[in-house]
């Protein structure tokens, strides 16, 4: 039995007469990989790299928004509810109570994946607290961007996976979770139907069709029920039990957070390392390894502010050399110079213990390479990052030029290997961030990962 209390002989001081004093509690603890810019930062390839030696692997918070791309034996995976770690065959996936699952869409994924020799049904576990998107939250999303438009002229870009709306209504105390589907389906029905003329009657010119709907849920419903279980307790279980090596795979990014992101233009969860305690249902004493990763350079998808953007030569060749196409929405990346800023951000709230930098090979072409390290707000430098968008609409960004190395680092598969003013750029990041670099991704594959340590 794992106790985290232990008897003690003496009676404690403070007179409550309790002869329990605190034990610290021990267990395994998981390793979270997230995402330190505004997504697409290359998380997918740093969480195969791990999960090639891990039991288990977790998605905490997001849903079938996100996207991951992993090549493997020059096979590409897509992955955007599945935890992309799934793909090793020992593995067991979880998907926790923070994420949204949309039933039809992720055996969608699954099976897309699945005609590409990976089978993992059995190895799937979801939290029973997780809430479930209906057809009907998509088309919200899709009304409330076209509301958006006309209202403000501006809409926040958001992938109409129907996220925006089954987080509201989770807020809201409406939202139905997959325990509730696997236990009256009369009931979860009558709750169903509700929730749909609640929309029905915000948004009348919302097509739903009910029945239609309700008649494919049941038709999920056995096959997803084995999968289904007490998300707490498999927790507890994974993290008190046998040494276990566990991978959180964080979806989107912190700048994408909603309370910490460049908000309103922002997911509608926590991507920022808060969001794996309340996503997974675990105390923070368990979380071990936190690694954050950045990309070489800075890319955005949809609207909000950039301070680093480069409307111009630099930021096309970024793009077209980065190939920068969002794996959920098709759409091409607003790319700009890394913006060190926004990563010493991201550190000061998830704490990285590690760094992953990634596409530095992008960067190949380029004889000089910006880099901005500092805001100013009317002439003077601001320590912190602006919560208000039409500050950091117009910062000045200051920048620091570092030489290029104009050369191939593709081939690159050790750090003595690249050259010097790679190495410089390297140890740059590192030096204004305060957290070490441990990996170096020069290329697609799994072998173009560098590890320093």
């Amino acid at each position: 039995l794992n106790r985290s209390w232990c008897y003690s002989a003496h009676v404690p001081s403070n007179g409550s007469g309790s002869t329990l004093t605190p034990k610290p509690s021990f267990g395994n603890k998981v390793t979270v990989v997230l995402g330190a810019q505004w997504g697409d930062e290359g998380k997918g390839k740093v969480v195969d790299l791990l999960a090639q030696d891990a039991d288990m692997v977790c998605r905490c918070q997001g849903g079938n928004n996100a996207g991951h791309t992993v090549v493997v034996d020059s096979v590409e995976y897509d992955f955007h509810l599945l935890p992309s770690g799934i793909i090793n065959p020992e593995v067991t996936a979880f998907i926790g109570n923070g994420v949204v699952i949309h039933i039809p869409g992720m055996f969608e994924e699954a099976e897309k994946n699945e005609r590409k020799g990976k089978g993992w049904e059995k190895r799937l576990i979801i939290s029973d607290r997780a809430h479930i998107v209906f057809d009907f939250h998509q088309a919200v999303d899709g009304v409330q961007e076209q509301q958006r438009e006309e209202q403000a002229g501006k809409n926040l870009g958001t992938t109409k996976k129907g996220i925006g709306p089954v987080y509201s209504a989770k807020a809201a105390r409406s939202g139905l979770r997959m325990c509730d589907l696997l236990a009256d389906f009369t009931q979860f029905s009558e709750r169903y139907k509700i929730l749909a003329h609640q929309y029905k009657s915000m948004y009348p010119t919302l097509e739903i069709d009910i029945e239609g709907e309700l008649e494919r849920l049941k038709h999920y419903m056995e096959r997803i029920r084995p999968m289904v279980r007490d998300g707490v307790y498999f927790m507890y279980e994974a993290l008190r039990g046998p040494p276990k090596k566990i991978l959180v795979e964080g979806a989107n990014a912190a700048l994408l957070d909603i309370d910490f992101g460049t908000y309103p233009f922002v997911t509608s969860s926590n991507c920022t390392v808060g969001g794996v305690c309340t996503g997974l249902g675990m105390p923070p004493h368990n979380v071990g390894e936190v690694y954050g990763v950045v990309k070489a350079y800075t890319t955005r998808v949809g609207i909000g502010a950039f301070p680093t953007e480069q409307s111009n030569d630099v930021g096309e060749l970024l793009q077209t050399r980065g190939k920068e196409v969002g794996v959920t929405t098709g759409r091409k990346r607003r790319c700009g110079w890394l913006d060190l800023v926004l990563i010493k951000y991201a550190n000061m709230i998830n704490g990285f213990t590690a760094i992953a930098l990634t596409k530095l090979d992008i960067l190949d072409v380029f004889p000089e390479i910006k880099v901005g390290i500092a805001y100013k707000v009317n002439d003077e430098i601001i320590p912190h990052f602006p919560a208000n968008q039409e500050v950091l609409n117009r910062v000045e960004v200051q920048y620091e030029t570092l030489p290029g190395w104009k050369s191939d680092t593709s081939a690159a598969r050790s750090f003595g290997e690249l050259p010097e003013n790679a190495q410089k750029y390297v140890h740059f990041v590192e030096e204004h961030v305060g957290v070490p670099v441990k990996w170096i991704g020069v290329g697609k594959s799994r072998e173009s990962m560098i590890q320093l340590f």
